[in-house]
């Protein structure tokens, strides 16, 4: 297999992140024929299928590939030209961008300081997305992103891993949910029944501590509601919609206004977090991962 010629890395670079042919097109300046066929030249490299032609598209198995050394070639040749003076010499070179995947309480609390230090000494852009800590790892994988918090401490492929700490997390309801729903029994008899949050079809915390408060309790279809950002998770339990676990973070100013209450102080949920980033030597992902072990350390609990 012969190598790819840089204008198709950088193809199939905005192809994954535009999603469509057409949108590739107008970033590039080009024909969607065009794209078209710097893909199916790639393809013909690769000997492989590279794209699913669907909306948005999708990488396959080798397209991850590629796509993690398209990500590295234009990292590695951006630093290089900074390191020559030649940074915003030609089209895309000004700033770097660093995509990033990050869970959603991470982001609501801790994460976005980090990102904040970083860019104060690194002339670079972020592209944030967002995934359940046990998801981000995916978007590694797959190269779309060049480092993740994640709650997997196995290393992905190519990646190093850092321990960040732990999020603990706190089940917690209203005065108003309670006044409603709280039983004359003890706190097994009645929260299992009891209306809850979970930020979405993946969210397990609030499972999970019913598990821990009722081992053999038989699954119940309890009322649920689903609020799939985090900062809205938390003004609906305030607001008495259900319980749910929170972040200590977001509900210690709550607990303390009596705004909140907590459900079983001596069940807390802790999550541990790890910090993966491609393992390439980068200055750009070196002084980002500073900034995020600092921050870690100053808002998570020690591992």
């Amino acid at each position: 297999m012969t190598g790819f010629a840089r204008d198709q890395l950088e193809t199939l670079v905005v192809l994954v992140d535009e999603g469509t042919f057409e949108a590739t097109a107008g970033r590039l300046h080009i024909t969607a024929s065009a794209v078209s066929q710097r893909v199916k030249a790639m393809e013909q490299r690769a000997g492989q299928i590279l794209v699913e032609r669907s909306n948005p598209v999708r990488t396959t198995p080798a397209g991850d590939v590629v796509l993690r050394l398209a990500r590295q070639v234009q990292l590695v040749e951006t630093e290089a030209l900074t390191e020559l003076g030649q940074a915003g010499v030609g089209e895309g070179t000004a700033r770097p961008v660093i995509p990033i995947a990050v869970n959603a309480d991470s982001l609501a609390t801790w994460f976005l300081p980090a990102l904040a230090a970083a860019a104060e000494r690194l002339d670079v852009v972020f592209d944030v997305r967002r995934d359940d800590q046990g998801y981000t790892t995916a978007m590694l994988r797959s190269g779309s992103v060049m480092a993740a918090v994640t709650s997997t401490p196995e290393p992905v492929q190519g990646c190093s891993v850092t321990p960040l700490g732990v999020m603990r997390y706190r089940a917690v309801a209203s005065p108003s949910f309670l006044a409603r729903f709280r039983g004359d029994g003890g706190l097994a008899s009645w929260l299992p029944t009891a209306p809850h949050l979970d930020f979405d079809r993946r969210d397990d915390l609030q499972q999970g501590f019913l598990r821990q408060l009722v081992p053999d309790a038989p699954a119940l279809p309890a009322p649920r509601h689903y609020v799939p950002t985090s900062a809205d998770f938390a003004r609906a339990i305030v607001a008495g919609l259900g319980w749910g676990m929170l972040p200590e973070q977001q509900c210690g100013a709550e607990l303390g206004r009596g705004d909140l209450e907590e459900l079983a102080p001596h069940l807390p949920a802790d999550v541990p977090l790890f910090w993966q980033r491609w393992n390439l030597a980068s200055t750009l992902l070196d002084g980002l991962t500073v900034a995020v072990r600092r921050a870690a350390a100053t808002s998570l609990r020690a591992a």
